[in-house]
């Protein structure tokens, strides 16, 4: 285990910075203790809380930039794995390239445990990071929902609102930065009738994605994107198959 300072740490995020920008990508580092004191048990990931780890979110532009030249030059078009994790995979693992003597551990968001359990709960470690702002159940008194509702939490980025994706979280595991200076997530949703609503959106009328525009943002996704992520996962082959030629 080595002990890192916090230039380091920053010199580290500007390289990773460097090659996921022009994938489409943002990275923003944490300690691991910070997300191990937000989850329970079942959760907890087994490392020094003073780990280094670098959450990873694609921006809208990560489907041209990314996603449809990996669907043109690989023959992924008819297999049981999913495209979009499949390009994911590829993608993010240019991080461990990037520190070739470094090691590396990347936890993808749709990575499960034996039990079924997701093995990284994305949307803490993004909270924690200061990347974004986890808006939750929480946040608000009670009366917005009936008691026995399951209310899901979501996430809102400054920049990208609700136009983004939390992807995984690179963990460098022999990598400890104790003075590591926390980000707190900025609130870009304040009150708690605007969080109810946000929450509503959400868990009430996903699908027509009004949660996505809660605050002004810079860029959304495009219509092609749009519709890839609206089409059923059976039919999104056909769209697949549409960028391959």
């Amino acid at each position: 285990m080595s002990v890192i300072s916090v230039e380091e740490v920053q010199k580290m995020h500007q390289r990773l910075s460097s090659l996921l920008t022009s994938l489409g990508f943002e990275c923003h580092p944490f300690k691991l203790g910070w997300y191990n004191e937000q989850v329970s048990k079942h959760f907890l990931l087994p490392h020094h809380p003073d780990t280094v780890a670098f959450v990873i979110i694609s921006t809208p532009s990560m489907f041209e930039k990314t996603f449809i030249p990996y669907v043109r030059t690989m023959d992924c078009g008819r297999t049981s794995l999913d495209p979009l994790d499949q390009c994911m995979v590829q993608s993010l693992s240019h991080m461990k390239k990037e520190f070739p003597d470094t090691d590396i551990e990347i936890i993808h968001d749709f990575e499960l445990t034996p039990n079924k359990r997701p093995r990284i709960l994305v949307q803490t470690a993004g909270h924690v990071s200061g990347a974004v702002r986890y808006y939750q159940h929480k946040d608000v008194g009670e009366g917005h929902w009936p008691p026995e509702k399951k209310v899901y939490g979501v996430c809102i980025h400054p920049e990208y609102g609700g136009w983004f994706a939390l992807r995984g979280v690179a963990i460098f595991t022999t990598l400890t930065c104790p003075h590591l200076p926390r980000k707190l997530p900025s609130e870009m949703v304040e009150g708690e009738a605007a969080i109810a609503e946000l929450l509503k959106r959400y868990n009430d009328h996903w699908e027509d994605w009004s949660f996505r525009n809660i605050i002004p943002v810079k860029e959304r996704y495009s219509q092609e994107q749009c519709d890839y992520f609206t089409a059923k996962p059976a039919d999104r082959h056909t769209l697949i198959d549409k960028y391959r030629y």
